[in-house]
Parts: C-alpha cells; structure tokens; sequence
C-alpha cells in the first residue's frame, strides 16, 4: 500500500531511546539478560531507520531519549525528546514539523520504503491522516498533513486501547484517515520470534540468530 507521486514531501519521524541495558526492551527479560535485549532493540533501532534513509522525504528526524551512536546512519536530525509522557512526547515530535509528517517507533523493524512511502499534497491523496495500528493494540504509525499536537495530547498510551483512542481523535477531528497495514511491535520474545521470521534477512532476525546460538536456545 504506497502512494509515491511526489515523493519527498513527509518529514519522517523516529522515536525512539538510546538502547542501553535495562532501559529498553524490558519486557524481554527474561528470557534474554538485559545486554541481550538491548542488542536486540539496537538491531531494531538500526533496522528501522535504515528503512527511513532509503525512504523519500523532506527531512528525517530522530527524537532521541539518550544519546546517538554507531547504529544512526548519516541524513538524519537528532532531536532530544520533551519531558513528560509518552503522549506529550509524540505531540512535541509533530510541533516540530512545519509540513506533512509519519511519525514511527523503533519497535517494527519490519518496516519498508514502501509502507512509509506518502504523499500528503498529492490531489488524489484523498486522505489527511494516516494511522498504522499495532497487533497489541497500539499504532506503529502516525501521519497528519497538518501536525496538530492537540490531537495526540490526553490519548492514553501504552493499553490496549491507545490505537482505537488515537484513530477515533483523528475521525473527531474531522480528518480522513488513511488505515496503513497492522504490524506487530517488538515487546516479549514471542513478539521477537514471529516479526524475525517474519524479515529473516534484516539486522535483527541476524542478532536474534546469533543470540540463540550463543546461549544454545
């Protein structure tokens, strides 16, 4: 599902946190130790925004919690995120974009050019929204034509509902939404299993290979 008649138009935005051990990917501890899931979220990260840098866009932009290292390829802006929860930080990411933008996570390292590939300004675009829901009930992606920070601010993250709350403020807005394909995020090592078999030839089902290996798993 792409639309890619004038390509480059998006900013695309990545939130995400510097993956260091016991700050990230908690959820998959056990069965992995804490320097294993941060291996894991780093070949996440890496995986994700290498699919963004060979994405058209305006601009790209990290909105990092932590510092950046190795895994942040060059064409990137580095913005620190805002204090506050995850819904304050998601709105300060949009108040940033002076145009179109798709806001993703780290979490999906599935992602393609092809899904994140929009065109907002497009006349046959028929759409000012898109909206890309998570298996567990979340949202993997957000575009707006206009970010309006007031659209994400008082969504309940984090439960099993935050993807019919976000898409139902979009609808209220009077926006129409374009609805991108589920995936499913990254968070416990069953997750794990199924979205590296699901892309067995990118950075992270090669760490989640290596991983098993070493520990005889």
């Amino acid at each position: 599902m792409t639309t890619s008649t004038a390509p480059g138009t998006t900013t695309l935005l990545v939130i995400a946190k510097e993956p260091r051990p016991g700050r990230v990917k908690t959820r998959l501890t056990p069965p992995f130790t804490p320097r294993e899931a941060a291996a894991l979220a780093e070949a996440s990260l890496a995986d994700t925004l290498l699919a963004v840098a060979a994405t058209p866009a305006r601009r790209r932009v990290l909105v990092l919690e932590g510092a950046p290292g190795p895994w942040l390829p060059p064409g990137f802006d580095v913005v620190p995120q805002c204090p506050g929860g995850l819904d304050e930080r998601l709105a300060a990411a949009f108040a940033g974009c002076a145009g179109p933008a798709l806001l993703i996570g780290m979490d999906t390292p599935q992602v393609t050019p092809e899904l994140l590939t929009l065109d907002f300004t497009a006349r046959d675009a028929g759409y000012d929204a898109c909206f890309g829901p998570a298996e567990d009930g979340g949202f993997w992606a957000l575009g707006l034509a206009r970010p309006d920070p007031e659209l994400l601010r008082g969504v309940p993250m984090s439960t099993p509902h935050t993807g019919a709350v976000q898409r139902e403020r979009l609808v209220r807005a009077g926006l129409r939404v374009r609805d991108l394909p589920p995936l499913r995020d990254v968070d416990t090592a069953a997750d794990a299993e199924a979205v590296a078999a699901a892309v067995p030839h990118g950075r992270f089902a090669a760490e989640l290979a290596r991983l098993r290996a070493v520990a005889g798993r």
